[in-house]
């Protein structure tokens, strides 16, 4: 198979291996909520031009604000994208649709940045990239989740993508470095202002290497981009929040950083990205622990490995002084980084049969891609997509509860929300307007659900007082809550016997070893091998499972372990 042909299939490789991602794990978890939530109240209830605070109101943001505004830019492009669509079929999944529209512009910068490393550094380089990026876990896995940092990824990729250094005219390199500038810019004024740090250093470095000017790159790329991004933000999320003016990343900048309040969600160690973050992100380890350091000290890669290099981990070093670390926040440096690495792996590659040791070295990078490959799609992935039990929880509720009662009504625990369910999963109103829906009136909801699908209501209180009593669960027809919480709900209720278990909801726990004997039940990975591969996607996984017990590890095998996370409980009249 010749070279180009290897290229081009590593290349479609990334979007078919994000969508795959997607169709797997297509809930979402508490921290993508705001985006997607938006997106569902943009597309239902549209931007308002009447009546703005009135029809706001219905919008989830007014419900739940979160303890700091969080930018509408991003759900307003998705919505925009997604609604071609909606009109073409209106019964397309939507958020699937928003999601796999975030992704595909993720992937598709990540592809862009493949074609300038082939530019820059050659084609055996490029495959290699391709190689390690596309059997990486998380930026595949995360590309289509709604994140403010994801929105930001494929902005940051593009940038990344400016500032390689191909070989071209001094001119044009500095053209260029304005746009790659000018793009972090944007990203951190918009979507996440640590990449004032990102630009920081990439800036320094640039202009200390005599790449880049004061007044002919950094104050144009800079001073445009902060006008382009304050005036996006400022304008839409103003509108949205109804404060004026409001610069959502300003806010949060101020709340997390200068008022300490990001280390009530945990603190880690300074090392933690280099320790942890880093080499979970990369997921190979002959790709930090050889090719980066090969590329990094080799004559012939060590100028142009340092470009993409130094720039990456100085920001990841600076960051490191905030005690509160997630690996999403320093997500943007693993496509240049990978791309150092694939300048060593691709170095080792050609002159495999000019030594052993290189040889030996191929053959190991081979083997470590391949294996990375099969851990991230035949383990993480599957691991990754039980997380989400509160989402299937409420669509085994609808499938079952249905159309048996005019109106339902239902309680969203805690966990349930956190682990999948947004509006996009709520039934709506069985043709019947709006405000007949969130009537409080028994009557006008029973005649007006009848024969049409019930209606359904959905409460998420969070409120311990107002739970304590038992009016508060007369109301409902059906909670969703932890086993934990069963008995203090069945307590707080009055009459514990009142509640019967529909069904119970099992995630991911963690990783059970099988012993020679002892029985397999591989739920999850035969559940994962259907939908990927189709109705016999589960035999086909049981058949090569079995043989390899048999024939390879002497009845020895690790799977998935699930445990319950969510029950779903009815309430008796």
């Amino acid at each position: 198979m010749g070279s180009n042909v290897v290229f081009l299939l590593l290349i479609v490789s990334l979007p078919v291996l994000v969508c795959l991602h997607l169709l797997v794990a297509p809930y979402t978890k508490v921290e993508e909520s705001f985006h997607i939530q938006a997106v569902h109240d943009i597309l239902k209830y549209g931007i308002p031009t009447g009546d703005v605070s009135g029809i706001l109101a219905h919008y989830d943001h007014s419900t739940f604000p979160g303890a700091v505004p969080r930018t509408f830019v991003g759900s307003v492009v998705l919505a925009g994208l997604s609604q071609p669509f909606i009109w073409l079929n209106e019964k397309i999944d939507k958020q699937a649709l928003a999601r796999g529209i975030l992704g595909l512009f993720n992937a598709a910068s990540l592809i862009s940045f493949a074609l300038g490393v082939r530019r820059a550094f050659g084609k055996t380089t490029a495959i290699w990239y391709l190689l390690f990026q596309a059997s990486q876990f998380h930026i595949i896995y995360y590309a289509s989740r709604t994140l403010s940092n994801m929105f930001a990824f494929g902005i940051t990729t593009l940038a990344m993508r400016a500032l390689l250094p191909e070989p071209v005219a001094s001119d044009v390199y500095r053209k260029r470095c304005r746009v790659g500038l000018f793009l972090l810019t944007i990203a951190g004024i918009i979507f996440r202002s640590e990449l004032a740090l990102l630009l920081a250093a990439h800036t320094l470095f640039l202009f200390a290497t005599g790449r880049i000017r004061i007044a002919q790159e950094i104050i144009p790329a800079g001073a445009l981009g902060l006008v382009v991004g304050l005036a996006i933000t400022v304008l839409v999320d103003s509108f949205f929040w109804q404060q004026f003016p409001l610069w959502p990343e300003l806010a949060a900048f101020k709340f997390n950083v200068i008022s300490g309040q990001a280390s009530a969600w945990g603190t880690h160690p300074w090392h933690f990205y280099f320790s942890s973050a880093i080499p979970r992100l990369l997921l190979n380890p002959l790709t930090y622990l050889l090719a980066l350091p090969f590329a990094l000290t080799h004559p012939s890669t060590r100028s142009s490995a340092a470009y993409m290099i130094i720039p990456s981990l100085a920001f990841v070093a600076i960051y490191s002084a905030q005690p509160h670390k997630e690996w999403r926040f320093i997500a943007y440096t693993i496509p240049p980084l990978t791309a150092a690495a694939a300048q060593g792996a691709s170095y080792i590659w050609t002159h495999r049969t000019k030594s052993n040791v290189y040889r030996l070295l191929s053959l190991a990078l081979i083997a470590s891609t391949a294996a990375s490959f099969l851990l991230s799609n035949f383990v993480l992935l599957p691991a990754s997509s039980a997380n989400y039990p509160g989402a299937r929880a409420l669509n085994v509720l609808h499938s079952r509860a249905d159309n048996t009662k005019p109106v339902i009504n239902v309680y969203l625990g805690n966990l349930a929300c956190q682990t999948g369910v947004t509006r996009f999963l709520e039934m709506p109103p069985p043709q019947i307007s709006m405000e007949t829906a969130q009537s409080s009136e028994p009557a006008a909801l029973e005649s007006a659900g009848s024969g049409s699908g019930s209606v359904w209501r959905y409460d998420k209180t969070e409120d311990e007082t107002a739970k304590a009593f038992p009016p508060f669960w007369k109301r409902f027809d059906y909670v969703l809550i932890e086993p934990s919480e069963e008995k203090k709900v069945r307590r707080a209720s009055g009459r514990p016997q009142s509640w019967e278990e529909v069904e119970v909801i099992n995630g991911f726990a963690g990783l059970r070893v099988l012993r020679p004997g002892d029985e397999a039940t591989g739920q999850l990975e035969e559940r994962v091998s259907g939908l990927v591969l189709g109705p016999e996607g589960a035999r086909y996984w049981t058949t090569v499972r079995d043989y390899a017990r048999k024939h390879v590890t002497r009845g020895w095998w690790a799977e998935l372990r699930m445990e319950p996370k969510i029950k779903i409980l009815r309430r008796i009249r």
